[in-house]
């Protein structure tokens, strides 16, 4: 069994809108260099200047992930992280003609898409993992996240919301690429019109809509096709949560249990892991799946 890396076979582009800016914008997904994991590049800024996507990039959590590296600054990137790396991706590079990721319809399932038509590649350079070798645990009031000690990597995330669209949803998976591209990349970023109109207030949210989000309201689901799975919003927090994970810059061998965590909470259980030197090491991949297996779905 090969444990090489493995990087796009060829670049690839999709148009659309950022959910916050409103601005229209292109992200291409091509080639990287081994080692280098996922780096955005600002295409449309003098110099292209380049974010690799490493937790000490990470400069804004607030309603999404930010990267940001002098002046240059790229948002909302989970889910095309959470695409690359779940479809089994270690390098990449990703750039991008706007301030901010397109939104596409609000889940992964059109960047996994694109990573399908660019077709995967081995490259000759041999995969690492960060193995969790001790429980690091984040508390703040009823929000927990957790990192512990695992033969392979999985995920368990729990969300509560009075509203009875939601109420109490849990979802435990260790995904392979198949199980991403099937059971988690369609789910949708949501949020109830409320707070969409809060948002829009403050000059955030200017390119949401029913067609890239699921949004509620006293109960009720407002887009005309309904959700795409009955939990389909607990496996968009995991599928959120994915993405977040991938700023390690490492596939991870260990388990991640979430309760009513965000993209805030993800980084500062980061930030206490990479703190903490005796609480992980990083070792050659072996045969077992880690959390980005080498045999990527649709891999050439």
């Amino acid at each position: 069994m090969s444990l090489g890396q493995r990087t796009l076979a060829k670049r690839v582009s999709v148009t659309g809108v950022g959910l916050h800016t409103g601005q229209p914008a292109t992200v291409s997904l091509g080639p990287g260099a081994p080692d280098s994991g996922f780096v955005f590049v600002r295409a449309d800024l003098p110099g292209q200047p380049e974010i690799s996507a490493r937790a000490e990039q990470v400069c804004d959590t607030a309603f999404a992930t930010t990267l940001g590296a002098g002046e240059a600054r790229v948002g909302t990137v989970e889910h095309v992280l959470a695409a690359l790396a779940g479809m089994g991706l270690h390098n990449a590079r990703i750039e991008v003609s706007g301030p901010e990721v397109p939104i596409l319809d609000g889940s992964a399932a059109g960047f996994c898409a694109l990573i399908r038509t660019a077709g995967t590649c081995e490259q000759p350079r041999p995969r690492r993992v960060l193995v969790v070798r001790h429980a690091v645990e984040l508390r703040e009031g009823d929000k927990l996240a957790r990192l512990l000690p695992a033969e392979r990597f999985a995920i368990r995330c729990s969300i509560e919301f009075p509203d009875p669209a939601i109420g109490f949803q849990v979802l435990a998976i260790e995904p392979t690429p198949e199980l991403f591209e099937r059971e988690l990349a369609p789910a949708r970023t949501f949020g109830f019109l409320r707070e969409v109109q809060q948002l829009q207030a403050q000059g955030l949210g200017r390119g949401g809509s029913l067609e890239n989000a699921v949004v509620l309201d006293a109960g009720r689901v407002l887009n005309p096709g309904g959700l795409r799975f009955p939990d389909e919003l607990v496996r968009h927090k995991v599928l959120d949560a994915l993405g977040d994970l991938a700023v390690l810059g490492l596939p991870l061998r260990g388990r991640l249990e979430l309760h009513k965590s965000g993209h805030a909470l993800h980084h500062r259980l980061l930030q206490a892991l990479v703190s903490q030197p005796a609480a992980f090491s990083v070792e050659p991949a072996r045969d077992a799946p880690d959390w980005q297996p080498h045999a990527a779905a649709g891999a050439a």
